[in-house]
């Protein structure tokens, strides 16, 4: 990877270039989008996946938290306009040009805070539900400043909505990852919810895939569908390149949904994915959305 200066074109390829780098489906959808919110979003995917790294740094976690702690104090500067790292000048340009409410960032730094330590839940209403929105729902809210609607007396309808797709995302993505987060001391589903089903807090160790397993992961499939759903009218207040690439991650996250459902024990021993056959098909069907046909 270059190391470019801190110039804005220097800085767009230094994100650019992470965002090509990164084994995921998203960027696939940004070419949805016309070439300023493309760059916007890759930026904010570089952002998010620069900070995201520091969770599973090596290092101590005094390390680890002072380098995170870093991190905030210099991507506040660069909020200023003081810039000390090569995504800092496309970041300021992206919270200004699109009017990103830095709050937002600033609650997907409080999330990854909350991944430095080993984590334990209590419950979903207390406990998970804020996790998601800190690290997910924050996102899909800024996503919504770079997208916009079609019509501006719908915001606020669409923040509500943009939330909920955020804690469907996270819920799909935290169900994925089951064992591998155990095996780094996380453990997202709130006790509450392990012991009503009769699981203990190591299920995942014992990889038991017993009748207590499958109602937990019932319960908890269920509720993310139920979070898609809600979520699911947020399509049609945006405009259509936001609304294809919101559709084509919608798609995405549904059928990595599906895909645990069919078959929840491989979580235990395999990254559950959506086939690159299913997730070309779902960028070219957004098409069509994308040129306003439908």
């Amino acid at each position: 990877m270059r190391k470019p200066g801190c110039t804005r074109a220097a800085s767009r390829y230094y994100c650019r270039d992470i965002t090509r780098q990164a084994n995921s489906s998203f960027p696939l959808a940004f070419r949805l989008l016309p070439p300023s919110k493309r760059e916007a979003m890759t930026t904010l995917y570089a952002f998010l996946r620069l900070t995201d790294d520091l969770t599973d740094a090596p290092g101590e976690m005094a390390t680890r938290q002072a380098a995170l702690a870093d991190w905030r104090s210099r991507t506040h500067a660069a909020f200023a306009g003081r810039f000390s790292h090569p995504v800092h000048p496309a970041l300021y340009d992206l919270v200004t040009r699109f009017a990103v409410p830095v709050c937002y960032l600033d609650a997907v730094l409080d999330g990854v805070a909350t991944d430095l330590e080993p984590v334990r839940f209590q419950t979903f209403a207390h406990d998970l539900y804020p996790y998601c929105w800190k690290v997910a729902s924050a996102v899909g809210l800024a996503c919504l400043s770079i997208w916009g609607v079609r019509k501006a007396t719908d915001f606020a309808q669409a923040i509500l909505y943009a939330e909920q797709a955020g804690i469907a995302f996270q819920l799909t993505n935290i169900l994925r990852d089951l064992g591998e987060d155990q095996a780094r001391g996380r453990v997202y589903l709130p006790a509450e919810e392990l012991a009503q089903f009769g699981c203990s807090s190591d299920f995942c160790q014992e990889m038991r895939y017993d009748s207590a397993f499958q109602n937990l992961m019932r319960f908890q499939i269920a509720r993310a569908q139920q979070y898609y759903d809600a979520s699911a009218p947020l399509a049609v207040l945006l405009p259509c390149d936001g609304r294809a690439v919101f559709t084509v991650m919608m798609g995405l996250y549904r059928r990595l949904l599906d895909a645990i459902a069919q078959q929840p024990g491989d979580v235990f021993t395999q990254r559950v994915r959506v086939s690159r056959f299913t997730k070309g098909r779902l960028f070219l069907a957004a098409w069509p959305i994308r040129l306003g046909w439908w």
